[in-house]
């Protein structure tokens, strides 16, 4: 089973959030070289607080993937970190949650039994399950070019508000992602269309997914 919960930070088992700090360090320090503050191999910064909610993909007991959420009345990358970023940002008037720190750990997610699971598109769902279930009226998120790649193929229309230069002078983009029925459906369409999962479960929120279909698909 691979399930997807949130977990407040003031509620969360510090090994769970060792482990995301951990797998944070290792994507965004590690792999992408990033500007991140580390410290003990974790990599966690001023937004990781009490205003803060983690949406984790998890078999096991293990994180598999996860984002963060902060609701947009609160301090925030958009508004904070990368503002600078931006020549001129101006913002969608509404009930906002902004998302950051997305990330798919790819030794635990290309393990046999994940291979052929389509890991970043069900925490897209996830992060929009969350959101419509809690009345937001979208998300915003800064994203680089190769993951607006990425949400684009989750077929989630997306819409681009502005383009900006990240500290490596490569482009970066905030986007607002609506989270209606029909973005709703337009994903659970992608994720199960080798009729892995039942479509009325990945409506739902929390959201889990049956291993054994993954592990016995062809």
């Amino acid at each position: 089973m691979l399930n997807f919960i949130e977990a407040k930070y003031s509620e969360i088992s510090n090994c769970q959030l060792n482990d995301i700090f951990f797998l944070r360090k290792k994507v965004f320090k590690d792999r992408l070289d990033w500007a991140v503050n580390c410290a003990n191999e974790r990599e966690c910064d001023q937004y990781d607080n009490s205003n803060t909610t983690y949406l984790l993909g998890i078999s096991d007991s293990k994180v598999i993937c996860s984002l963060r959420l902060i609701d947009m009345k609160y301090p925030n990358m958009i508004t904070g970190t990368f503002n600078s970023y931006f020549n001129q940002l101006v913002l969608p008037k509404g009930n906002y949650v902004e998302s950051s720190r997305f990330f798919v750990d790819k030794i635990r997610s290309k393990s046999q039994v994940f291979a052929k699971y389509p890991i970043s598109t069900l925490l897209f769902l996830s992060a929009l399950n969350y959101a419509k279930i809690n009345n937001y009226d979208g998300i915003l998120t800064i994203v680089s070019l190769p993951m607006r790649k990425i949400m684009k193929r989750s077929g989630w229309q997306i819409n681009t508000i502005a383009q900006g230069l990240s500290e490596k002078k490569k482009p970066i983009y905030l986007l607002k992602l609506p989270v209606d029925v029909k973005n709703q459906a337009i994903i659970i369409d992608v994720v199960s269309k080798n009729n892995l999962f039942l479509k009325g479960d990945l409506k739902e929120w929390p959201m889990s997914v049956h291993i054994d279909d993954i592990a016995t698909a062809k």
